[in-house]
């Protein structure tokens, strides 16, 4: 191998890269139109354009791809994870356009690809599977049948793929056919194939996954465990190696059986071995990732091991340099998924662009963002992973949650202060948890919300009230300048759509470089600028007490971070000082449904006239992978619809409106 092509993006693309490049190995990139200006693009030695912004027209067009391929001069294919790393087809293409596949053979996928002939292949091997219904008739109506023998609840799951996608808890039978239809459809948008099993659904287990890693040579070897139990929408936000659940006896027998799974189809390079973990030590095959995992590093921390390295060298035809004797865990590691979303909005996906990047020093920080990255609809939510390894679990969560404190994200919503608070949690810090952890825990939007301090506001309003704006920069001596040498100025600031806090007014009062903020409670802080800005920094005393904040001015408003006092506490403010105040009868309380972001609607669920419930589905939007469903406010009649199914729509454009039934708007209007 001389030149090698990675058949992704992002920080996969990136991380992929690094090591190739330390290894001596050209890197090309390639690119669909949404991301021709994006991190990895710049990162790699050339880069190929090769299509349209939606995936199917670029990420999962293997032709295009394998154009690419040839235009660059590569070979080699790194196909990453996620669009077409688990595809048979693909890695059968490259080996037949003489390219070597980075990964296992387009049989091995294919033998691991389909989740209910793996699970038909696992049981016929002796390895503990879930109770469930994989066969080939995949009607509603036999479904239905099955799950009355299987009992509830149970989980439909998409056959042909995973990360959460095409993935349905059910309670009840009555819930089963509209969980059925929503779960067909995102897993055909999300992997090309609408194929569905079920499962009994184990209600605390944990998710512990083995890594294993073979050669063509006959060597195949584990690398030890992942907790990855930390879950929103069943996709993993926290993993860890190793397991707190898992002692030395439980891994050599998980371990056994995850080993035995790759030899059973010939397995070569790295993969993944999935188990559920009850309360009882009991443990059941889930599936086989047949590529390398989102969460590798919290393995490479604790064995010091370079997977992209090994898989290389194993598609290179070299012998795994080491044996299972050879494999010991030194230390903790864990892993967070930094990602463009909002926990307080029951994680719903955030567009937009990344105003301040800078990641935190002494963590690891996989990523390819820089100042001005654009967040577009058509991918995933995921950002950026930060990892951190220490002696113990317990420093290792320490570690993690103050590098989480001093990243900066600015310019859209993330979970970056919702995964510090999960790392914080003594529920978490006890290692006592299941897949059910945010749920219990963090039930609601209003325990997963990150409320943004006083003081966050207090700054941000004394910002945009004294601070010249960059375009407007004067010298220090006319900072808050006025010819009475007082300054007094009216601010109101809100938070968006997605926070669910009201906007707040403040009375601003400057006099030279001291700052008195009032708040509608009468409460006064005192914030004094330490000289002009610089850059994105500010430096200043908030009540006697020195502190920095990072900000950035736009057009609408300001974004903040605090690094001193509040460490870590960030929000994104709108200026809303001129805008006129909503009314209890606007668009919020009159049951206007409007696009929470970027999109496009896949499904039109009602007609204007027709009668709903509040909770009743009304427009179905796919964006980031994800369908998201757009419900009733209240009880009504839906009184417009302004959307056709197929079309694009952007962040607060009107969908549909419900018109409430009699008592019910005047009960809005009054909450």
């Amino acid at each position: 191998m001389k030149t090698l092509l990675i058949a992704n993006r992002g920080e996969i693309a990136v991380r992929v890269m690094r090591t190739a490049r330390r290894l001596g190995l050209r890197t090309v990139a390639v690119y669909s139109d949404a991301d021709r200006d994006a991190g990895h693009v710049r990162a790699a030695d050339a880069a190929v354009r090769i299509g349209a912004a939606a995936p199917r027209a670029s990420y999962l067009d293997i032709e295009a791809l394998l154009a690419a391929a040839r235009a660059a001069g590569a070979d080699a294919v790194h196909p990453g994870y996620g669009f077409l790393a688990e595809n048979a087809a693909f890695a059968a293409a490259c080996e037949a356009a003489g390219l070597v596949f980075v990964g296992p053979s387009a049989e091995a996928i294919e033998a691991m690809g389909n989740k209910a002939l793996a699970k038909q292949r696992m049981r016929e091997a002796g390895v503990p599977c879930i109770p469930g219904y994989d066969g080939e008739d995949t009607r509603n109506e036999r479904f239905i049948d099955e799950a009355a023998r299987i009992g509830f609840p149970l989980m439909v799951k998409a056959a042909a793929g995973g990360g959460g996608r095409g993935m349905r808890l059910v309670m009840q039978a009555s819930d089963l056919p509209a969980a059925l239809d929503s779960a067909r459809s995102e897993a055909q948008g999300a992997f090309g194939d609408g194929r569905l099993i079920l499962e009994r659904a184990l209600m605390a287990p944990r998710h512990v996954e083995v890594q294993v890693m073979a050669d063509a040579h006959g060597r195949t070897i584990h690398l030890g465990e992942r907790d990855c139990s930390i879950q929103r929408r069943h996709q993993k936000i926290v993993e860890e190696a190793p397991s707190p659940a898992v002692d030395a006896a439980l891994r050599e027998r998980m371990g056994a059986s995850a080993v035995a799974v790759a030899r059973q189809i010939g397995y070569r390079g790295a993969g993944t071995v999935e188990f559920l973990l009850d309360t009882d030590g009991a443990y059941y095959f889930m599936e086989m990732n047949t590529r390398l995992q989102v969460e590798h590093p919290v393995t490479e921390a604790v064995t010091g091991l370079d997977l992209v390295e090994l898989q290389l060298r194993v598609a290179a035809g070299e012998p795994l340099p080491i044996a299972q004797e050879d494999v010991h865990l030194r230390g903790h590691a864990i892993e967070v998924r930094l990602c463009a979303e909002s926990p307080a909005s029951d994680f719903l996906p955030q567009t937009g662009t990344i105003a301040r990047w800078r990641a935190a020093e002494g963590a690891r920080t996989d990523h390819a963002l820089r100042d001005g990255s654009v967040v577009s609809p058509w991918y995933d939510s995921m950002l950026a992973k930060v990892i951190a390894h220490g002696a113990t679990r317990e420093q290792a969560a320490r570690q993690l949650a103050d590098a989480l404190d001093r990243t900066v994200c600015l310019g859209l919503p993330t979970n970056r202060s919702f995964l510090a608070m999960v790392l914080r949690h003594p529920a978490f810090l006890s290692g006592d948890f299941s897949t059910g952890f945010i749920g219990r825990h963090f039930p609601g939007n209003a325990e997963r919300a990150a409320p943004v301090p006083d003081a966050v506001w207090t700054v941000a309003a004394a910002a945009l009230a004294t601070l010249p704006a960059p375009e407007h920069a004067v010298g220090g001596e006319f900072l808050g300048w006025s010819s009475t040498g007082v300054h007094a100025r009216s601010v109101r600031l809100g938070l968006g759509l997605a926070s669910g806090e009201a906007p707040r007014r403040f009375a601003v009062h400057a006099n030279g470089d001291s700052v008195g903020v009032r708040d509608a409670q009468g409460n006064v802080r005192t914030v004094r600028w330490l000289g002009l800005p610089e850059g994105d920094r500010l430096r200043l005393e908030l009540d006697g007490l020195a502190c920095e904040a990072l900000a950035v001015r736009g057009a609408r408003g300001i974004a903040l971070q605090m690094t001193g006092v509040e460490a870590g506490a960030e929000a994104v403010f709108e200026d809303l000082t001129f805008e006129p105040a909503a009314s209890a009868g606007g668009p919020g309380a009159s049951g206007s449904l409007r696009a929470p972001l970027n999109g496009r609607v896949v499904k039109v669920l009602r007609q204007a006239g027709e009668a709903v419930r509040r909770g009743d589905p009304i427009v179905v939007l796919e964006a980031m992978k994800m369908e998201h469903v757009l419900a009733a406010p209240h009880d009504g009649t839906v009184a417009e619809l302004g959307v056709d199914e197929g079309q694009q729509v952007a962040p607060g454009q009107a969908l549909a409106r419900v018109e409430a039934v009699q008592g019910v708007a005047q009960a809005a209007a009054v909450n």
